[in-house]
Formats: C-alpha cells, structure tokens, sequence
C-alpha cells in the first residue's frame, strides 16, 4: 500500500510487535506510526523543496553578471513563495486526535490525508524541474513556471486544510 508506512511496521522492534498483540492498543499504535510517517514524509518534502534555492541564487547571480536585473523581482517572488510553502508544509496540522482526546480520529480520513501529502511529492518535483530552467538561458519564464508550480502547491495545501477542518 504505502512504502513508508510498510518501512515503519517493518522497521518495529520485538516489545513494538508485543505491543500491537494487546487488544485495543494495536490501532493507537497503528496512529501514532501513520502520525510519524506523516511528519517524516511531510519533513523530506520541505527539505527537498529549499534544495530550489540553490537554483534561485544561482539565476540572481547570472542575472547579475549579465546586467538582467529584471527578472530579480520575479527571483525574490519565487523565494518567498517557496518559503512560504515549505514552511506550511513543514509546520502543517498532523489532523490526528491523541489517545485521551475527546474527539477521535476517523481512520479513513487520516489515509485520505497521508495520500494527499503523498501527492504533494508531485508537486516538489515540478518546482525542481521549473527550477532547474529558471536557471538557464529563458530564465523569466523559468521562473514564472516555477512560481505557478509553487501556487500549485499552496491551493493543494489549502485543500489539505480544508479535509483537515473536517476532522477536527
């Protein structure tokens, strides 16, 4: 089903497995596992995403050198989008209840969150590729494509907000 979410089961010690065999606590631990592995996924995207930076400076400073001081403010936009975004994702709503919390977690809404934060792998994918031509030869429409991928993913996050607002 998920790679992750199998790693992590896999990846579970003797008292884990123990554990899971107590009735009733197999499903808190089935949480708190999805819980990491969403925090771990959701952590690697952003990481992955300020790697783009790299290609940002690297278009300021050709963009320098050649005298093309025009398209700094479309480098800066993408910056501070890129920013934003990473920082969404990265410090995003888990969505999950606690053991003790009043209202409890609906499983199926939790595994249609983590398919959305797999989704959004897509979309760190297209910010690198945009990226990589925001630093070539047609820079301004490297970066206007780049900066429409990062849009991309800020309505994907809202979305994500918005499924969240449901859950709690």
């Amino acid at each position: 089903m998920d790679p992750i979410l199998d790693r992590a089961r896999a990846g579970q010690g003797a008292l884990e497995r123990l554990m899971n065999a107590i009735p009733g606590f197999r499903g808190y631990r089935e949480k708190e596992l999805r819980r990491d592995t969403d925090r771990i996924l959701r952590e690697q995207i952003a990481t992955r995403l300020d790697e783009n930076k790299k290609a940002l400076n690297d278009a300021a400073a050709a963009a320098t050198r050649g005298g093309g001081l025009d398209v700094i403010n479309d480098i800066e936009t993408a910056r501070k989008r890129l920013d934003k975004i990473t920082n969404r994702i990265r410090y995003a709503d888990r969505g999950y209840a606690g053991l003790f919390d009043a209202v409890k977690v609906d499983e199926a809404l939790l595994e249609r969150v983590y398919q959305f934060d797999l989704s959004l792998v897509e979309g760190m994918d297209a910010v690198r590729t945009a990226a990589q031509s925001a630093s070539g030869a047609d820079s301004r429409a490297g970066l206007k494509a780049m900066i429409a991928e990062i849009d991309a993913i800020d309505a994907r996050l809202a979305d994500r907000e918005a499924i969240l607002s449901g859950i709690r």
